[in-house]
């Protein structure tokens, strides 16, 4: 348990320190779509969808509930759409809701098909 946790800890402080760099690099400006985030969760996702289904023991907390978890931002992505809400932009509020949440579906599904293709040997990682 207690390894557990800690793997989990430290690979949150990756992915939140990933994150954190990224969206310092690409900043995102007042009233427009967030790509940086966008990205991010969408990247995450595909990530995600990928590795946990090819890992295992300590690996998959790690990778997934820490690096991932600390990466992607559910948080950040609800109050985005808060901040375009409140400044009037309910179209691009909109479409960023509906294009993360369908996106980020679509990148889970696709890591996992890749992840079913590198397991029966069809595709090398």
């Amino acid at each position: 348990m207690i390894k557990t946790v800690a793997v989990i800890s430290l690979g949150g402080l990756l992915g939140a320190l990933a994150r954190f760099g990224l969206g310092v690099a690409f900043p995102v400006a007042p009233h427009t779509f967030p790509w940086t985030t966008f990205a991010i969760n969408v990247v995450g996702c595909l990530l995600l969808g990928f590795i946990a289904p090819l890992t295992a023991g300590l690996v998959r907390p790690f990778v997934g509930t820490g690096v991932l978890g600390g990466f992607t931002t559910f948080s950040t992505y609800i109050l985005e759409i808060h901040r375009l809400v409140r400044a009037e932009q309910l179209p691009t509020a909109v479409g960023y809701l509906g294009a993360t949440a369908i996106s980020a579906l679509l990148a889970a599904y696709l890591g996992g098909v890749l992840a079913d293709s590198v397991a029966r040997g069809r595709v090398k990682a």
